[in-house]
């Protein structure tokens, strides 16, 4: 089933228009990732094919939309901004490549470029600095400095066309990671009204065993119990949004549907244009010490932000023997 699901994203997809066995591959893929209890329900399939299909669609656009790949070596370091935005030095930039197992094994071949995604995380932070205002050389000047934090490489490999499509299968894997997110989060809810309810019977059966109910009573027991009971009210309200064993698990076809159905709303990307100077200063102003950089920013619905740029890395230098 993976290997069918995964030749979905081989690279000649065209809005919508996938053969049916690959469909049904990945709506099972999407029951496998989050809640294989979908498959007790008459016709999870048919409900969820129209929001599968239309995250296909959104995250093989997500991905495509990407530009040319950059070389990321040290003699390109020495030229381009976007990447001494990106690492402190060149060294930085080799450690990273050095620290991945994954690039250094394609890399150790000697023969050929590796294609990966660099994502890292972008950091402004504020504060006072000294700056150059003509002639004078004034401190105390508010600043906003920039940085690229946890630098990561996703999904390298010898070929462009397989590293974008385990990209697209990465971005479709990460829809299911927040549909799972949502379910946890209604399961959550559920059992603490649950737990709330069994705690609420108990006191009220407490308070009736204890004489609250038709014997002797003191003036404060008729509006507590009443309390207990309204409380007790709009907790089953509650639980009847979720319903029984059978409701809950609709209720989770439903998350997994609304979120695929909005892929767009989950999982998008948007520009981000920076003025940043050799310092890592940020300007208001493009000039030659400070150009302006036009990156892309990858967004979730959970709140992330990940600076993304496909890149190619050249294979490694063969080490040079002592003579």
């Amino acid at each position: 089933m993976l290997r069918l699901f995964h030749s979905i994203f081989g690279g000649d997809e065209s809005g919508g228009h996938y053969p049916e066995p690959l469909i049904t591959s990945a709506i099972e893929r999407v029951v496998d990732g989050t809640d294989p209890w979908l498959r007790g329900l008459s016709g999870y399939r048919r409900k969820l094919r129209p929001a599968v299909v239309h995250a296909i669609d959104h995250v093989v656009a997500l991905v495509d939309q990407h530009e040319d790949p950059l070389e990321l070596s040290r003699e390109r370091y020495a030229v381009d901004p976007f990447l001494r935005l990106a690492f402190l030095s060149a060294e930085q930039l080799e450690q990273l490549l050095r620290s991945d197992q994954s690039v250094s094994a394609l890399r150790s071949t000697g023969t050929r470029d590796v294609w990966a995604l660099l994502g890292m995380e972008c950091e402004q932070r504020r504060g006072f600095g000294v700056d150059l205002q003509g002639d004078t050389l004034v401190r105390d000047v508010p600043q906003t400095t920039v940085g690229m934090a946890n630098h990561h490489l996703l999904d390298p490999s010898h070929d462009q066309a397989e590293t974008r499509r385990r990209l697209r299968r990465r971005a479709f894997d990460h829809l299911l990671s927040l549909a799972l997110a949502r379910i946890a989060a209604v399961e959550d809810v559920r059992e603490d009204l649950l737990r709330r309810r069994t705690l609420l019977q108990a006191k009220h059966d407490m308070l009736e065993g204890s004489g609250w109910g038709f014997g002797a009573q003191g003036p404060e027991a008729p509006q507590q119990l009443e309390d207990v009971h309204r409380q007790l009210e709009e907790i089953d309200r509650q639980l009847l949004e979720f319903g029984g064993d059978d409701r809950y698990i609709e209720k989770h076809l439903e998350v997994v549907t609304d979120v695929l159905a909005n892929a767009e709303r989950q999982l998008w990307s948007e520009p981000l244009a920076l003025i940043v100077d050799r310092m890592g200063i940020k300007r208001t102003t493009a000039s030659n010490e400070a150009p302006e950089l036009h990156l892309t920013e990858l967004h979730n619905a959970a709140g992330r932000r990940l600076v993304i740029r496909l890149v190619k890395i050249p294979p490694a230098l063969p080490s040079k023997g002592v003579h």
